[in-house]
């Protein structure tokens, strides 16, 4: 994803708080007893002792949490290393590492969230801006916290469409081929489905409408694989179905001129992703202090800068940041999920129907 670098700053907000939010304790697999109830210096002392944070899932190029990862670095002497992964791997990840755990903190998408509660692999952590936060956008417990939305979107190759699609009816009638990530393991290529069922008549608990409309592409030929930047600028995407974010990185990344990125007009889907803590993590001081930076100013416009929409709604962004972002009007008919549990169980069943029922038609 392009990075936007027009100024470096510094913690702002962060250092200003005194005390962060009480929540449960909890032990690592370093064996050692996490203290979550700590003043902002002990924690920051901590984590300085700690010396490193690993990452799973979010990478430099990803809603540019590169400056994040380099602004912990210079505040707090944090090293960082991210490995790239799905979210459902990410909590594998976790599960099978629990005795020698390699990766502190992940961002996954909100429907994960409580299934690794659920599963036991998180440690909660409220933060400071945990007022800040809305309650769907939380756990009460802390185990899992949003940190920005995306809103699922369409970027397309004028150089192969020249009449760039506006609403999946156009998608349904085109001629082009189009692409969303792998939906057996990738939280974005639900929500794609997820989107398409709600534009005929479906919703989280009805999936099939999104299914078939995949699986209608699937039959024509028309469904492709892996929406990746190499892809899109290559020329072997016509249109891709991702997060607003990613649409829109990527077209800065590439040629602003070449893409066109809009909202679907009849409907899309608003989700977050969220921070989780891996509850065997071995620097759970310096992920703690991590997802602290992330809901700070300083580390919301810095998602901003990455075209991802901030979960604190008292952040004001800078004239510059908020222009990178879509217009306000083309959100009019974004919703999020209504029944999270509803879609917890969906997400579930999506990656059977979507092998059995659209990928058993691909060409």
């Amino acid at each position: 994803m392009a990075i936007q670098k027009w100024w470096k700053k510094g913690l702002v907000g962060v250092a200003a708080i005194s005390m962060l939010a009480a929540c449960s304790d909890g032990s690592s697999s370093s064996g050692k007893e996490v203290d979550s109830n700590l003043a902002l210096e002990e924690l920051i002392e901590k984590a300085k002792e700690e010396g490193v944070v690993n990452s799973v899932g979010m990478p430099d190029t990803w809603a540019n949490w590169v400056e994040t990862w380099e602004e912990l670095a210079t505040e707090y002497s944090l090293k960082h290393s991210d490995t790239d992964m799905s979210s459902a791997e990410e909590l594998a990840k976790f599960e099978a590492e629990k005795d020698d755990a390699t990766a502190d903190i992940g961002d996954v998408g909100i429907a994960f969230g409580p299934i690794a509660k659920e599963r036991g692999l998180t440690l909660p952590y409220k933060t400071s801006y945990w007022n800040d936060i809305p309650e769907w956008a939380k756990d009460d417990e802390g185990h899992w916290i949003v940190g920005y939305t995306g809103t699922i979107s369409f970027i397309t190759d004028k150089n192969s469409v020249k009449n760039p699609p506006t609403s999946w009816e156009d998608l349904k009638n085109g001629d082009y081929n189009v692409s969303i990530n792998d939906a057996l393991t990738a939280n974005q290529a639900h929500f794609a489905i997820l989107a398409a069922a709600i534009a005929f008549g479906g919703d989280e608990s009805n999936i099939q409408p999104g299914i078939d409309f995949f699986a209608e592409l699937a039959k024509q030929g028309r469904l492709q694989g892996d929406p990746s930047v190499a892809n899109l600028e290559k020329g072997e995407i016509d249109v891709a179905i991702l997060w607003d974010f990613n649409s829109l990185g990527y077209r800065s990344q590439i040629d602003e001129s070449r893409f066109e990125v809009v909202i679907p007009a009849e409907g899309s889907v608003t989700s977050g992703y969220a921070t989780i803590i891996n509850k065997y993590a071995k620097n759970p001081y310096a992920a703690m202090l991590a997802r602290e930076y992330i809901l700070s100013d300083a580390g919301q416009e810095n998602l901003a800068k990455g075209y991802a929409r901030p979960i604190r709604e008292n952040v004001t962004l800078s004239a510059e940041v908020e222009a990178l972002l879509l217009p306000d009007n083309m959100y009019k008919n974004a919703k999020p999920v209504k029944d999270q549990k509803q879609w917890e169980e969906t997400t579930k069943q999506i990656p059977q129907l979507y092998q059995e029922q659209v990928l058993i038609h691909a060409k």
